[in-house]
């Protein structure tokens, strides 16, 4: 059984489709050992909810290292799932090609600092791009910088909005991600 670690900012919808695909049998041979926060938030309730370990660290300049703290040393996996803060180098390097993160744009467009939720749709639209999508890639030191595993894309019609495009990436995110996780895991 493979571990994963989940580390969640606001209201956990993708950990949410973690936990139903690890349950449903689609995320294979793993399970969701333990949820941190760095603020407190609804993903927490959802951790809580499953009865998954879960921990809040208030985000600032030592949260690397107080994460670093409570992730367990068989740890498989650590998910970014909706998680806004940047982790230090060192804990990137550390647990280098076993941190994923998923982001609402086609990276390596519409990524780096600032680049998250509504920020990015929009710049996806006023950029006029003719498609738009979902990444999951591995994280390292630099911002949406490690390699895409799975992209999946869609077009942009004239009557998208910020907010069609959010729903529409949403759907991906919840398709794809899965996927990954298996593909990272060895599945």
């Amino acid at each position: 059984m493979k571990n994963i670690v989940v580390l969640v900012s606001g209201s956990g919808t993708n950990l949410q489709r973690i936990i139903d695909t690890i349950d449903s049998g689609e995320i294979r041979n793993a399970k969701v050992t333990l949820v941190v926060a760095d603020r407190e938030c609804f993903g927490l309730e959802r951790a809580k909810n499953h009865n998954i370990e879960n921990i809040l660290i208030p985000r600032g300049k030592n949260f690397s290292s107080e994460l670093a703290k409570v992730i367990p040393e068989n740890t498989d996996l650590i998910v970014l799932a909706g998680f806004l803060s940047i982790l230090k180098s060192e804990f990137c390097e550390k647990w280098n090609g076993k941190i994923i993160n998923i982001h609402p744009a086609l990276l390596p467009k519409f990524g780096g600092k600032g680049m998250w939720g509504m920020n990015v749709h929009n710049a996806v639209i006023e950029a006029k791009e003719v498609e738009s999508g979902a990444t999951v890639h591995f994280v390292t030191p630099g911002i949406d910088e490690g390699e895409a595993i799975l992209q999946k894309s869609f077009e942009v019609t004239a009557d998208d909005t910020p907010e069609t495009l959010a729903q529409k990436v949403h759907q991906i995110e919840y398709e794809i991600f899965p996927l990954a996780i298996n593909k990272v895991l060895g599945n």
